[in-house]
């Protein structure tokens, strides 16, 4: 099959399925862990996220992604990388009805990438920058397309989908990006204890948790840890806590309904006023009238 015919086949799978199971957000989540459909029919305003390591494969449109200072655009046949738990801004910036935005998300699994650098005697690489933009591999496309066709046969998807998630994850290792993704998964390195204390944050973030702790999850000293941790993701451990609670706030608001108080106590503030303060310095706004745009905006898109 030739890239042309690969990237449409792909493109019309991505949308048939995102037009049967896209959620009011423009997400359908497909029945393989950590493999999305992400659909839009406009540009969008900004989205706000700590970034969990991923693959995204634009199929249509164009999206924009800032970290920090640094800004990335990317378009149909580019993939994204991220390789780090990283605070992100991004926005789609090229979408229609006509022509949705269109895009496969895949989480990284840092253990099957480990087995894999092993198994390939890939050796440890120092760490990069911890977003990439590159054109789309043709054997990553031909992967991407054989999970999307696993997806619409369901009979086969406990046989068939462990094998190709792991051939998914080979041919990124062994394509443009490699380089970058081996930083995540040689046994024992700073991106691999980091990543411990990174998912004990992300379980536990509602509730106090000391460096101390985190620190001893990753294996480090507290000063080790807080130097690799920043180094990791830009942030200090109690700034990458505190977005992450702002973030599920805006999600109880947006997608539940809740009110700001009922959201800053569900995520872990004793005072309203703080995460009133917290929240307009973040997302610009104060926590209802930023709820009340973001449900005007879905709304007019739906």
């Amino acid at each position: 099959m030739n890239d042309m015919l690969q990237n449409d086949t792909l493109r019309a799978a991505a949308s048939r399925y995102a037009q049967a199971h896209a959620s009011p957000a423009g997400v359908a989540q497909t029945p393989i862990r950590g493999l999305a459909v992400i659909r839009a029919l406009q540009p969008t305003g900004l989205d706000y996220a700590i970034s969990r390591p991923l693959a995204c494969l634009v199929l249509q449109g164009a999206k924009r992604v800032a970290l920090g200072a640094d800004t990335f655009d990317f378009s149909a046949g580019d993939s994204l990388l991220i390789m780090a738990d990283v605070p992100t801004v991004s926005q789609i910036t090229r979408a229609g009805a006509g022509e949705p935005y269109l895009s496969l998300v895949l989480d990284l699994d840092l253990g099957l990438i480990a087995e894999l650098a092993l198994e390939m005697k890939l050796g440890p690489v120092d760490p990069g920058a911890p977003v990439r933009v590159e054109q789309t591999d043709a054997e990553v496309a031909d992967a991407a397309l054989r999970l999307m066709r696993l997806v619409e046969r369901p009979s086969a998807l406990p046989v068939l989908q462990a094998q190709l998630v792991r051939e998914m994850h080979y041919w990124l290792l062994a394509g443009r990006h490699g380089q970058a993704i081996r930083q995540l998964g040689w046994p024992g390195s700073a991106a691999q204890r980091i990543a411990r204390a990174v998912a004990l944050l992300r379980a536990g973030f509602a509730q106090p948790l000391p460096v101390e702790r985190l620190a001893a999850a990753a294996g480090m000293s507290p000063s080790s840890f807080h130097q690799h941790f920043r180094a990791a993701t830009s942030l200090s451990p109690l700034q990458f806590q505190k977005q992450l609670r702002l973030i599920e706030a805006r999600r109880l608001m947006t997608a539940e309904g809740a009110t700001a108080s009922s959201a800053a106590f569900a995520v872990g503030y004793e005072s309203v006023q703080q995460f009133t303060r917290e929240y307009r310095r973040m997302f610009g706004l104060p926590p209802g009238k930023d709820a009340e745009a973001i449900r005007g905006a879905v709304g007019a898109a739906a």
